[in-house]
This record gives C-alpha cells, sequence and structure tokens, in this order.
C-alpha cells in the first residue's frame, strides 16, 4: 500500500478491525518514511455470472427487490427482507468462491424465503424454478407439509 502522502511504497499496518458490515475490513497505516497515518478499507467483490454470460458485482438490493414481489400482500416488513437479503449475501460468501452463477443466488434465496413466509416462497419458486402448471405447485406444498425441502 502506498502512502498517500509520500507515495512511499512501504506502509506498516499499525490496527485491524472488521468492520459492522462484516464483510470488509478497516486498517490503521503508518508509514515509516513520513510518519503520518491513515486508514484503508478492504473489501472482497462477490461476482454474479448471468445466464447470458455477463458478470456483475452482487447487489444485496436486487435480492430484496425480487423477494418483494414475492411478498406483495403477505404480512413481511422491511426489515424482515433485509434480513434476508443479508443472509442469502452471507450464505453466497461463506462458499468462498469470488463468483456465483445467478442461478445460485436463487437457490440461496428459497430456504430462508422458505422459513419466513410460504406463500411468498411458493411465489418465487414459481417463477424461479418455472413451474409449468397444477402439478408443480402441489408438488411444492407437498414437499412443504412433510418438511422435505429440496431447495
Amino acid at each position: 500500500m502506498h502512502c498517500p502522502f509520500c507515495q512511499n511504497p512501504d506502509t506498516k499496518v499499525v490496527d485491524t478491525r472488521l468492520n459492522e458490515d462484516g464483510h470488509s475490513i478497516r486498517r490503521r497505516r503508518e508509514c515509516p518514511k513520513c510518519g503520518k497515518r491513515f486508514t484503508t478499507v478492504e473489501t472482497s467483490m462477490l461476482l454474479v455470472m448471468k445466464r447470458s454470460g455477463n458478470v456483475e458485482p452482487f447487489d444485496r438490493s436486487k435480492v430484496i427487490s425480487g423477494v418483494r414481489k414475492a411478498c406483495q400482500g403477505r404480512p413481511i416488513n422491511e426489515d424482515d427482507l433485509k434480513l434476508l437479503g443479508q443472509k442469502v449475501e452471507e450464505d453466497l460468501r461463506s462458499r468462498g468462491f469470488a463468483q456465483v452463477k445467478s442461478d445460485e443466488v436463487g437457490r440461496a434465496i428459497l430456504r430462508p424465503l422458505r422459513d419466513l413466509d410460504e406463500v411468498a416462497y411458493l411465489r418465487f419458486a414459481s417463477v424461479y424454478q418455472n413451474f409449468e402448471g397444477l402439478a408443480d405447485f402441489e408438488s411444492a406444498i407437498s414437499e412443504l407439509k412433510q418438511g422435505n425441502h429440496t431447495a
């Protein structure tokens, strides 16, 4: 890390702390040449590969927005949606990969959504898993009743 004051390429880490979001590290650094201190924030980037082949940074707000549609008319508040988005991101990051496929994001949404609201889960699953008819809904409902969750 170069010193922003004198451009010295060698700086010393004085303090390291995990930020509140749990996904970035705050480091306090000191330049041995000029003696000045500065702070850096390091984050890891999670990328999502879309079906089209495009790659873009993971965006928790997109997860929340998609789930919000499935939750319309259901007794679910915004804090519940934010927590679900956080759980999905934590799940994906915990896998240790810098890049995940978009269908993995969808699968990561299913379990916490099912735990949050079964109706919203069925709505989301019907779109995400391309339900083609009543038999697909019946199968998903049967799995919910039996406690068998293949999501």
